[in-house]
């Protein structure tokens, strides 16, 4: 796909939307279905990187991809009802939009499940590609010209770097601003109510000049 004039992508849990009710429902019947015991409220703090990565905790290896299959099998009757926009995120990606430019989610999220949350949220993107984490999603993000890809956890910062995106955080999920700013974020702020004052001064300094760089909160 040819690059946009703006092309921004988003990352989906903890940056566009608060899935932790929502997951926490889906462990909890996944617990529920397999008879193993699964720490739900630990889960939930550790959202970001692949399914995979949490199943593992607790299924031995030789079931991890059966568990995974069940949970994403069981997500949509229990985790979607649960799970709220984050402040500022429909806003957020109406701004992008608003200027003219695309919105794209890139999420390690399974993809039909994280298309399930926008569609339900009422979030209006572009493009959804899931199943993508940390520097796997700068393939995605080239694909689709993204300039910048804004994000919550220091995965979503290497992927933009990777990419040679601009690498906006959100202090919003389980990472620190101070982890994020050891990543490489060049941008941090606090949520996404301040994208859209933020993407304002980016775009009038030309796409790239001192608001790319400065943080803002």
């Amino acid at each position: 796909m040819a690059p946009h004039s703006l092309t921004v992508g988003f990352d989906l849990d903890m940056t566009l939307i608060d899935s932790r009710p929502g997951i926490k429902a889906a462990y909890e019947a996944l617990s529920a279905r397999t008879g193993t015991y699964i720490d739900a409220d630990a889960a939930v703090t550790r959202l970001g990187p692949p399914l995979a990565e949490e199943i593992r905790r607790w299924f031995p290896a030789e079931r991890v991809a059966e568990v995974c299959d069940l949970y994403r099998e069981l997500y949509p009757a229990h985790a979607i009802a649960g799970t709220l926009a984050m402040p500022g995120a429909r806003e957020a990606v109406g701004a992008v939009r608003a200027a003219g430019g695309r919105a794209v989610v890139v999420t390690a999220k399974y993809e039909p499940n994280a298309q399930l949350h926008l569609t339900h949220l009422d979030i209006a993107a572009d493009a959804v590609i899931g199943s993508l984490w940390a520097e796997a999603k700068a393939g995605a993000l080239r694909a689709h010209g993204a300039g910048v890809y804004v994000g919550d956890h220091t995965g979503d910062v290497r992927g933009a770097r990777t990419a040679g995106a601009l690498s906006v955080a959100v202090a919003t999920g389980p990472c620190a601003p101070e982890e994020l700013r050891a990543a490489g974020a060049q941008v941090l702020l606090d949520d996404l109510t301040h994208f859209p004052a933020w993407l304002d001064r980016y775009l009038a300094d030309g796409a790239g000049g001192d608001a790319a760089v400065a943080a803002s909160a």
